[in-house]
């Protein structure tokens, strides 16, 4: 048989597998991944399924322009949350190459928005776990393939915990000063800047703020690391001055955060 050929076969055989599998798992929720993701995505989610990394798919949590968000468990029950990116707008992917450009992780990256949804996914991940190892509040990366990504649930029974935007927190004081010290970990630990730090990605979880959306933070050698490290540090101020709380100087929080001057 022409190798042509077999590889055909194998394809159309896995790909019967995978929807009898995922049909078996949650059927309606197949039907909704069907319509929006392509094949080698629905292969890649098969074969993490196949693996044991997730045993079911449920509900979106979380649906934007560049990506959804899957509630989801593994074997032991754990919850996750499955990050899919999709097929960026050509916005996005002009967005994307101002984080990827300059980062030493990523050299040699292609241009073609296939490969830039690749490194991007794999960029979320590395940051996340280099934040982890700075002892930085952040969803617990699991795994990740091509446009697929495995993190920590962080919420419970497949309810997100509530960002500072949906919900302020009670010490509003405490939770600024414990970010200021994120920033710092990040920053001289991690070798990071977070670069979006908002209300709207930063969670409350357990008492503590929790930060996600890594996938555009960039190394402190990066080109653009101190312009999005004072945004940061304005949005911060932003949010928690309308808070009531007194906050510090942006030359102080520059100065903490890197041990520098601005």
């Amino acid at each position: 048989m022409p190798e042509r050929v077999e590889k055909k076969l194998l394809e159309e055989e896995k790909t019967y597998e995978i929807e009898q599998l995922m049909k078996e798992k949650r059927s309606e929720e197949y039907e909704v991944l069907e319509e929006v993701f392509d094949r080698s995505t629905l292969m890649i989610i098969y074969d993490f399924m196949n693996s044991g990394v997730i045993d079911r798919i449920y509900g979106v949590v979380k649906a934007g322009k560049e990506a959804r968000v899957y509630w989801g468990k593994d074997k032991g029950g754990r919850e996750l949350a499955i990050k899919i990116y999709l097929t960026v707008s050509a916005e996005f992917r002009k967005g994307m190459l101002k984080y990827i450009e300059g980062d030493h992780r990523f050299k040699g990256v292609k241009r073609d928005t296939r490969s830039l949804i690749f490194a991007w996914a794999q960029k979320e991940f590395k940051n996340l776990e280099q934040a982890i190892a700075a002892r930085v509040k952040v969803p617990k990366p699991i795994a990740v393939r091509n446009n697929v990504l495995i993190m920590e649930f962080i919420g419970k029974n497949g309810v997100s915990a509530p960002s500072l935007k949906e919900q302020p927190p009670e010490d509003a004081e405490r939770v600024y000063r414990t970010l200021i010290s994120y920033l710092k970990r990040l920053y001289q630990k991690a070798d990071l800047v977070h670069g979006d730090i908002s209300e709207y990605n930063i969670m409350m979880w357990k008492g503590r703020p929790v930060l996600f959306d890594m996938s555009q933070a960039v190394p402190t050698s990066h080109p653009l690391a101190t312009f999005l490290l004072n945004r940061d540090i304005a949005n911060l101020n932003r949010f928690f001055s309308r808070l009531g709380v007194e906050v510090l100087s942006a030359d102080e929080i520059y100065r903490v955060i890197t041990g520098g001057s601005a």
